[in-house]
Formats: C-alpha cells, sequence, structure tokens
C-alpha cells in the first residue's frame, strides 16, 4: 500500500512535514497554525491527563514558548509507519535546549540553561493531527533550574486520563493508532519481548540477550547509561518504586533510514503500579500510579543498541503528592 501524498503534503515525506511543521509553531511561533495543524476535536494524551480539542494546545504551547523564549527543540528522529492509504503514526524525538527567562509553571525566571527530550506520537490523517501521546522529561527541566521537584509537582494540577479500551488484536498488528503494516516484524516483536521479560518478568539476567554490549540507554533526569549493566540500572530505577508495576505497549511504529543509524522501533507505553516500593517520590502512599512513557530503539543485528526512554517523574510526583491529599486536581481553564 502507498501512502498517498494527501498525507503529508506540500512537503517531500511524512519526515519533513513533522520537523517543518514543528519548527512553524515553535520556531517562527506561528502558534495560531495549530488549528490548521490539529482537528478542532483532536485528542492529546499527556503526562498529566487526556485533552480534547485545539484550543487547550494553542495555549499551552503559547505559555511554554513565553517561558522559554529562546528554547531551540532540534528533531533528533522522525520515526514514521503507513495507517492506511492516507494516514500515519510518527514518534517525534524532540532534544531541547534553552534558557529559563519567562514566568512558567516552575515558578519565576530562574536565567538557567536547560537541555530535555521530549517524544511526540503523533497519528496525522490528511495531513492533520487527529490523536496524540506526548511525554516529555520534566524532571530534567525542573532538576537543572535548580528548583524543588516536589514544589513544582504540588502546583500542577492533574487531571488523570480516561480508561483504556482493552487492545482488540496483537499490537504487532494493530495498536491505538490503528492497524500497521506489516513490516520488521521480527525486530519489533525483539523489542516487544525485552519488554515482557526483562522489564515485565523481571528476568533482568537476560538484558545482554536483547541489547548489545555497548549498548546506551538515553532516559529520565537526562540520564545517559551504558552497557548492559547500566540498561539494568536504568529499569531498576524506573521500577523500585512501584515493584509490583506492569509495562503495557500501547502502540508500535517502526522505520528503516541509513542517515538515522538502520532500522528503529518505537514503542507508545503505560506502566500502572502501586507506590509501595523504594521512597523515591517521599514517604510511600499505596496509591496506584500511572506512568505514560515513550521509547524509542536503535536495533543492529537484531539487538539494541540505543534507546531513548522518556517518562514524566514530575508527573509521577503529582500523582503521589494528590494521593497524600497535597496536591492539585483538575482546575477550570479558561
Amino acid at each position: 500500500m502507498t501512502l498517498s501524498e494527501t498525507a503529508y503534503a506540500p512537503y517531500r515525506d511524512p519526515e519533513e512535514f513533522i520537523t517543518e511543521w514543528t519548527d512553524r509553531i515553535w520556531v517562527q511561533r506561528g502558534i495560531g497554525l495549530i488549528r490548521q495543524n490539529y482537528a478542532p476535536d483532536s485528542v492529546v494524551h499527556g503526562a498529566y491527563g487526556t485533552v480534547h480539542g485545539v484550543e487547550p494546545v494553542v495555549r499551552g504551547t503559547l505559555m511554554k514558548i513565553s517561558a522559554f523564549p529562546d528554547r531551540v527543540g532540534q528533531a533528533e528522529d522522525v520515526v514514521w509507519e503507513q495507517r492506511g492509504d492516507d494516514a500515519f503514526l510518527s514518534s517525534h524525538r524532540v532534544f531541547s535546549s534553552g534558557t529559563h527567562t519567562g514566568t512558567s509553571a516552575c515558578g519565576p525566571p530562574t536565567g538557567k540553561d536547560f537541555v530535555s527530550r521530549t517524544i511526540a506520537n503523533c497519528l496525522y490523517r490528511n495531513g492533520v493531527m487527529v490523536e496524540e501521546w506526548v511525554v516529555r522529561d520534566e524532571y530534567a527541566v525542573v532538576q537543572q533550574l535548580g528548583l524543588d521537584p516536589v514544589e513544582v509537582a504540588r502546583g500542577l494540577a492533574f487531571a488523570g486520563w480516561e480508561p483504556h479500551a482493552p487492545l482488540d488484536a496483537d499490537v504487532l498488528d494493530q495498536g491505538d493508532s490503528g492497524v500497521r503494516p506489516d513490516q520488521h516484524r521480527d525486530d519489533c516483536a525483539q523489542v516487544l519481548r525485552l519488554v515482557d521479560e526483562v522489564w515485565n518478568q523481571r528476568r533482568l539476567d537476560r538484558t545482554a540477550d536483547f541489547v548489545a554490549r555497548d549498548v546506551t540507554c538515553h532516559t529520565s533526569r537526562h540520564r545517559t547509561l551504558t552497557r548492559p549493566a547500566g540498561y539494568q540500572q536504568g529499569l531498576l530505577d524506573l521500577l523500585a518504586p512501584f515493584p509490583d508495576a506492569t509495562v503495557e505497549v500501547r502502540d508500535v511504529v517502526s522505520n528503516y533510514s541509513v542517515p538515522h543509524g538502520g532500522l528503529r522501533v518505537g514503542l507508545v507505553w503505560w506502566l500502572r503500579g502501586t507506590y509501595c516500593g523504594t521512597p523515591v517520590y517521599g514517604p510511600v502512599s499505596g496509591s496506584p500510579v500511572q506512568v505514560l512513557g515513550s521509547s524509542q530503539f536503535l536495533l543492529r543485528e537484531g539487538k539494541v543498541v540505543q534507546e531513548w526512554r522518556v517518562y514524566d517523574e514530575i508527573a509521577i510526583l503529582a500523582q503521589i503528592l494528590r494521593a497524600h491529599g497535597e496536591g492539585q486536581s483538575d482546575v477550570s481553564r479558561c
């Protein structure tokens, strides 16, 4: 099946479509163009809840640009895949850098520099975004600005998400974004086995069966971990606060590109567990926690050589604080 040019017109391909639209909105500050790029009834799943409609996206983008006016969002990779003849799913990894010179949800300007990553997974149909799953490493920003993560999380409203319907098919065949093309199936299945056996079944002793000796894992708080032992440590850090957690993969996207290093596989995943383990986020509450996460994997000869794993630890803190009666619930917005 050939992807219709209406899916990414007037650009050369979906990757150029994503990078150029991002620059038009974020760099050239065509904030109002979001109303052309997003459907009026678009749905955005973020780390703090699900938002319906385009206007909250316009408002949120305006406020973030105001807080970080010199922010540059550099496109590191766009892993895209067809969803029928008029649509595609893109996993857009963005490396951001800038200076906190405006008032933001973090508070008054600090004048400090920051770097962080975002992965935005967007479903576009006929050139219009209809559904998005986006997650940012906000803890890295808060940490680099010298702020107290607990105080920042305490001031954030946490709306929560709508219930997830069970997937009707194997996620290799069909995820939340729709039916997938049958491509790179063996490598995609290998990545899913890594999540199932090493992440979920806690067989960390099998890490080297899935990752290369010289694997690099870029994870939350802008940390970079190396070798299988480092990869294991990153998973332990993720899971130890929620030792009963399971990770559910809700979407898969794959793409082969020589300029981007070969085969990349992207995942949208949800971690669900109980804050009953290591007290990383303050006193344990025994309360349920959900974490929206996204990963991109670069594979060579069937093994992972790099993973970029993005999830929002400030959102985790916000959930836990709310369970303690300290955080905010959803608030009315203009």
